[in-house]
């Protein structure tokens, strides 16, 4: 028997969604405001949620862990793709991908198993159908910017187009919809604000 060459795969290149150092600031910049925007605001609808008696209920419950799967869902990304924009370093390791992908579908799947069981615990009361449908158009719009963007990157990787395009429409669905879902779900809703100003100022007066 010939005997043949196997490369064993240690680590790989990231490909960035962008070369230009002077850049590089910029880019951090904008995706740790995002990551804290996205991080902050469904961490404040979980407590929110968690201390106002009156969400307990089984829209809220899976309201709360929606965002909680929306935190783990962008925190799967972002933190690494800060620490390479920091210290100028694009290399993964090969055990650290598998890791990051295996989470990443996880609580992507998660999101969408959540989203789909809040849709029929909603959309039968007359009140439910209005806030259904308070929420259709928002949700719509970030549900085709999730799916579309997602597609778009598969099928241009598919074809062999521009690799950096991919990589700034994968920003899209990997970053943009989870800080998105806060505004959409929680903040336009009734509920969740009298329960934010609540939380507030109980805050303001026990200090």
């Amino acid at each position: 028997m010939e005997s043949e060459n196997q490369t064993c795969v240690l680590e790989f290149i990231l490909l960035g969604v962008s070369e230009d150092v002077l850049l590089q600031p910029l880019l951090f910049g904008l995706f740790l405001s995002m990551y804290l925007v996205t991080f902050i605001g469904n961490l404040l609808i979980i407590l929110v949620i968690i201390t106002d008696s009156h969400l307990h209920t089984p829209m809220y419950f899976f309201l709360s862990n929606l965002s909680l799967a929306d935190i783990c869902f962008i925190s799967t990304t972002i933190p690494k793709m800060l620490l390479n924009i920091q210290t100028q370093s694009k290399v993964i390791t090969y055990a650290g991908c598998i890791t990051q992908l295996y989470f990443f579908m996880l609580f992507g799947d998660l999101d969408n198993f959540l989203l789909t069981v809040m849709a029929y615990d909603r959309i039968s009361s007359a009140g439910g159908k209005y806030k259904a449908f308070s929420t259709c158009g928002s949700h719509l719009s970030v549900v085709s910017l999730f799916y579309g963007t997602g597609l778009g990157v598969y099928l241009s990787s598919a074809a062999a187009q521009n690799s950096r395009a991919s990589a700034i429409a994968s920003v899209m669905y990997t970053v943009v919809t989870p800080m998105l879902n806060p505004f959409i779900y929680s903040l336009k809703n009734k509920d969740i604000k009298q329960a934010l100003k609540k939380l507030f100022s109980q805050e303001t007066f026990s200090t």
